[in-house]
């Protein structure tokens, strides 16, 4: 076998070459990393957002969109007393009425930007016990608490929803009385008025849905039971975990074409260093022949040109996963119901690293048999 610093000397050949397989190396992981953050980082806010005890009661046939719900303003009152499980503290069942309305708002910049707003009560935080007020206060009339993350889903910069601005929905100026935070749900991109106001601003007579929160997720089917018995409100039940985890489906096809576009380019990058390899070790007929007749078998030279392959992916894999924790860890991303952060976990290094290996021991094996093919004599006379 050949030791090791065969290989890491022979890397040094060509500093050229080396340079190109670390450099393209390096924007492949950095892809695949990215990738790898992106699906994990939505998937992880997805499942997030969405409590396993928390039940949503929406319109019926309105499963797939709460803003197009239409649930009676009666129905909270009416499951609060009905629906058994429900938690209570200090005597105040966790039951949210909630009014979901996506519309256009105004900056106090004159920038008009498309805002998802929840039109809640104080009883929104029993349901929802995520929710921090971060800064100032929970929104009164003619209010609103701004999620942490609002800024960056609309696209804009903080200071355009700092404490003590406003926003105009619909002519109504509203003043940002707090800054909230729901640590990795989606709710840190949304902005909170008081239902009242949302009612009114909205011309909405029913609200959006009802939330009941459970002390055991078990007893969702009480929920769901009496969403079918009553079928004067023409209601449905779902939990809130799985409506969250629809809406994942739905993204799928986004998270698919993130690892489809990493494959495709890692793909060009093991054809371009196949080509490169092929170029470089077609140089190197002559010597792995002679290392033949000293007594070192193929099998020993196959596995030493493998190994500066890999050396050289996995030095670009190195560098791809420093500028990838540099430019994408904690980078906010939105999209169109939230923002997820992207987080450049073990998970996601792990991912880096074996990218990296592959690259350079898919992207060696063609080129280091066809080099070793030759018989011994005809390698000895080549040039």
């Amino acid at each position: 076998m050949l030791p090791l610093t065969y290989a890491v000397r022979n890397l040094f050949r060509s500093k050229g070459r080396l340079l190109q397989t670390i450099g393209g190396s390096a924007l492949v992981v950095l892809l695949v990393m990215a990738a790898v953050a992106i699906n994990s980082g939505m998937k992880r806010v997805l499942s997030a957002s969405g409590s396993p005890h928390n039940v949503i009661l929406v319109g019926a046939g309105s499963e797939e969109s709460i803003q197009r719900s239409e649930v009676s303003e009666a129905a909270a009152g009416i499951a609060e007393a009905a629906v058994p499980g429900i938690t209570e503290a200090l005597g105040v069942r966790a039951v949210s009425t909630e009014i979901h309305y996506m519309a256009p708002v105004d900056l106090a910049d004159g920038k008009r930007v498309q805002a998802l707003m929840r039109g809640v009560t104080p009883q929104a935080l029993r349901v929802h016990p995520e929710v921090r007020i971060a800064e100032g206060k929970f929104p009164g009339a003619g209010e609103v608490a701004v999620g942490r993350l609002a800024w960056r889903k609309l696209g804009i910069t903080a200071e355009s929803l700092k404490l003590g601005s406003f926003i105009v929905l619909d002519g109504q100026k509203l003043a940002i009385s707090g800054i909230f935070s729901a640590p990795g749900t989606v709710l840190e991109s949304e902005l909170w008025a008081t239902l009242s106001d949302l009612r009114v601003l909205a011309k909405r007579d029913t609200v959006s849905c009802v939330t009941l929160r459970l002390s055991d997720p078990a007893d969702f089917v009480e929920a769901d039971l009496f969403a079918k018995q009553r079928l004067d409100l023409e209601l449905s039940a779902l939990r809130e975990s799985d409506y969250y985890a629809r809406l994942s489906s739905f993204f799928q096809p986004l998270r698919a074409m993130t690892w489809i576009t990493a494959a495709l380019i890692g793909a060009g990058a093991i054809f371009g260093g196949i080509n490169t390899l092929y170029a470089a070790f077609a140089s190197r007929v002559r010597e792995m022949a002679t290392l033949q007749a000293i007594g070192f078998g193929r099998g020993s030279l196959l596995a030493s040109l493998v190994q500066e392959s890999v050396l050289a992916c996995l030095c670009g894999a190195l560098f791809g996963s420093v500028i990838a924790i540099v430019l994408l860890d904690g980078v906010a991303v939105p999209f169109s119901i939230g923002t997820f952060t992207m987080e450049i976990g073990p998970e996601v290094a792990v991912a880096g690293i074996v990218t990296g290996f592959l690259l350079g021991l898919v992207g060696a094996i063609p080129p280091a048999i066809r080099c070793l093919k030759p018989a011994l004599p005809v390698a000895l006379r080549s040039t």
